[in-house]
């Protein structure tokens, strides 16, 4: 009786996990919060072009948090306020541009939401926000060090590691519109680049552009392309960026597609 009784629950078990997958089975959200603002970029645009990109691609909802006029450099956004700023969320996607944010206190209780185990998606100027700070917590956090760019202009992106599960689907030589350069001047010890961009003219001069990146607790996935629409509406930046969303929160798996529940 008793092995009839545990034969029936199994094929119960059985038949449900063989309907949930049949119905394409989703598991719950990824919470994402965007952070976005500041000068120098179409974040209006942004916010939608990235957002319902990802959600297009991945079980992802969101939160958006838009400051900061269009020419200011110095926005302190007021989430980062709260003593517990990423709690409810599972993925910070950072598209914001503070370059002019100096206070160490304030750039050190940013990094501290993400060091304590909340993952992180830094997208182009996030790499230069809060630079002339004399603390290196942010930079950590991104995994590199930048300080300036060149002109924007068209340039080369040659893939590094096409064997990592973020770069699976992406050209091993890629064009981009014309974006801006950014220079890394430092590759922070646990930064693994995936992709360099190629200085025009000089192509010996190559720099880290999309890469994977390990603070305290968290993964976090960046790339310093994106300055225009034109790059960040393509899909193949899309898919790149959804793939390290998902890598970020461990939920991409190693043929780069999404894991169960998390994919569309």
């Amino acid at each position: 009786m008793n092995i009839e009784r545990r034969s029936w629950k199994v094929g119960i078990l059985t038949l449900i996990i063989c309907c949930l997958s049949a119905c394409g089975y989703a598991a719950e959200s990824l919470r994402a919060l965007m952070i976005t603002g500041g000068c120098c970029h179409d974040y209006e645009a942004q916010k939608k072009i990235l957002s319902e990109g990802i959600s297009a691609r991945a079980n992802v909802t969101w939160t958006i948090i838009h400051e900061g006029a269009n020419d200011s450099r110095d926005t302190k956004f007021s989430i980062y306020n709260k003593p517990d700023w990423t709690k409810g969320f599972d993925v910070i996607v950072h598209n914001e541009c503070s370059g002019f944010v100096t206070n160490v206190d304030w750039v050190e209780h940013i990094a501290k939401g993400h060091f304590d185990g909340v993952p992180a998606v830094v997208i182009h100027c996030s790499i230069h926000s809060y630079r002339n700070s004399t603390t290196d917590e942010w930079r950590k956090v991104l995994g590199v060090s930048s300080y300036r760019h060149q002109a924007k202009r068209p340039f080369e992106v040659v893939t590094v590691k096409p064997e990592h599960p973020v770069m699976k689907g992406w050209s091993i030589k890629w064009q981009d519109d014309p974006d801006e350069l950014y220079e890394i001047k430092k590759v922070w010890e646990h930064c693994t680049p995936l992709a360099e961009a190629l200085t025009p003219k000089n192509e010996s001069d190559r720099h880290p552009c999309i890469w994977v990146n390990t603070y305290g607790k968290v993964r976090v996935f960046g790339t310093t392309l994106g300055h225009g629409n034109e790059t960040m509406q393509r899909p193949e930046y899309l898919d790149l960026v959804t793939r390290g969303l998902l890598w970020a929160c461990d939920k991409l798996d190693e043929n780069g597609k999404p894991k169960a529940g998390y994919g569309k």
